[in-house]
This record gives C-alpha cells, sequence and structure tokens, in this order.
C-alpha cells in the first residue's frame, strides 16, 4: 500500500470545524491486531465509526472480507496490513511499511487459545505456540514499533488484550496450562513494559475483554462484541500514568494479579 492517507491535513482541517467529544477530535491513529474477526474486527468498526484513523493487521487480508468492507466505507481511513506475530519477518516487514509514521494507541489483539490437554497429557507442542503468539510476538512487534509509538505527539497507549485467566489470584480451577501460562507471562511483560517506558510518557498496561461472543469465547459467552469493545474503549480513553501497568477489566474494575 503505497498510499497512506495522503489527503491527512486537507481532512484534518474538515474535521477541526466538528463537533467531538473531548479526546475523540485528536485525529488519533490507532494499531489494530488480529482485526479480521471477533474483538479485534469489532475495534476496528468502532474506532472508525468515531472518526478515527486505523491500521487493521490480518495474517491473511486478502480474505478479511470483513475488513475489506469497513474499508469500502470508511477508505482512508483504514489501513490493512499483512502481519503474523509468530513470524518474525512478517514483523520486521510491517515495521518497515509503517516508515515514520506515528502510532497513538497500540491494541495487540492477536492471540490464540489452543487445548494443550489434561496434566500427565500435556501437549508442550501448543505450549510452545501458545508462548510464540501471545507473550513472545506481542512483545518482540511492540519492540519493533516503538520507533512509531515514540512518535506520538501525546504520548502513545499500549494496550494488550490478556485475559482474566492470566490471573494467578483468580485460578480457582486449574488446567488450561497453555492460554493461563502464556496470558500471565503477557501480563509481566507489560508491568515491565510500563515501568521501562514511564519516563518517555509512554503507558502500558494489560485488559481483559471479557467472556465475549467470538470463535474463541463460544456462543455462550456473557457478553457481545460491542458490548465488550465500547467498554474497553472507555478505558483506553481514560486511561493515563496512573493506569499504566494495570490490569483492567472491561468494565473498568482493576483485576488481582
Amino acid at each position: 500500500m503505497s498510499s497512506f492517507w495522503p489527503n491527512l491535513l486537507k481532512r484534518r482541517a474538515s474535521r477541526a470545524t466538528a463537533t467531538f467529544p473531548p479526546y475523540y477530535g485528536a485525529f488519533m491513529t490507532y494499531l489494530v491486531t488480529g482485526a479480521n474477526r471477533g474483538i479485534g474486527l469489532e475495534f476496528t468498526r468502532e474506532l472508525l465509526k468515531r472518526g478515527e484513523s486505523v491500521v487493521a493487521t490480518a495474517r491473511n487480508p486478502e480474505s478479511a472480507e470483513d475488513l475489506k468492507t469497513l474499508q469500502n466505507e470508511y477508505g482512508e481511513h483504514l489501513a490493512i496490513f499483512a502481519l503474523d506475530i509468530a513470524d518474525v519477518a512478517s514483523m520486521e516487514d510491517f515495521a518497515k511499511e509503517l516508515g515514520d509514521r506515528a502510532i497513538d494507541v497500540l491494541i495487540n489483539n492477536a492471540g490464540i487459545l489452543e487445548r494443550c490437554g489434561a496434566l500427565g497429557e500435556i501437549d508442550y507442542e501448543v505450549i510452545e505456540r501458545s508462548f510464540q503468539v501471545n507473550t513472545i510476538g506481542t512483545l518482540r512487534l511492540t519492540e519493533l514499533l516503538l520507533p512509531a509509538l515514540r512518535r506520538a505527539k501525546d504520548g502513545a497507549k499500549i494496550v494488550n488484550l490478556s485475559s482474566k485467566m492470566g490471573s494467578i489470584a483468580e485460578n480457582s480451577s486449574g488446567g488450561s496450562y497453555a492460554y493461563r501460562a502464556s496470558k500471565a507471562a503477557l501480563n509481566m511483560v507489560t508491568r515491565s513494559l510500563a515501568l521501562d517506558l514511564a519516563d518517555e510518557g509512554i503507558i502500558a498496561f494489560v485488559v481483559h475483554p471479557g467472556w465475549v461472543q467470538t470463535r474463541m469465547g463460544g456462543p455462550n459467552a456473557l457478553i457481545d462484541t460491542e458490548t465488550s469493545v465500547t467498554s474497553l474503549l472507555d478505558v483506553i480513553d481514560k486511561a493515563d500514568a496512573s493506569t499504566s501497568g494495570s490490569f483492567q477489566e472491561w468494565n473498568g474494575n482493576t483485576i488481582a494479579w
């Protein structure tokens, strides 16, 4: 994609006369990984609806029909890129494609949930894949995107989608070794990011989206994607230095590590 919002200044000027809720009118750029379905797609949809610009990534953009539909509707407010966070070369290529552009909010949504088996029958390849995507890939991508995050005018935000299943304090049922452990590791990674980037004005925190009706969460989940994402966006919008390094639930509650 050689053109990346070329009419930026023109559209910024046209938006300057509009009335936006506080904070929304800043013409921010959000990067959403795993945006082809589920929570990532809903993040993309809701952000576009409120007038933001979105960089959406998917492993196979050519088959991301819902993203294509959104691009037809919102045009240059949405840029779609190929990205596989389990593939180092893919992440490096993507970071290069972004060039010298700024990212205001990075939403690390891409992740996997695979069953690794019960104790005594654990599939350790599943555990390795889970860590590669949910923890290592997320950290590597974030590190590659630090130059873009540092270009944010008012201090960037790194939002890592975790899960209450990654909370040690909340684990009362055991099992799910791959998912629990990889998300718990992501929580620790995020805490360290928050501390290491504090002096640069970049905040980082993890969020639990709830049990959501997606392919991962299943049809019996408690909330739909719109409820989860609109609530999470409220949490993200309000996040400041005091939020950095914390574990937030979709409804604004703080989760114990």
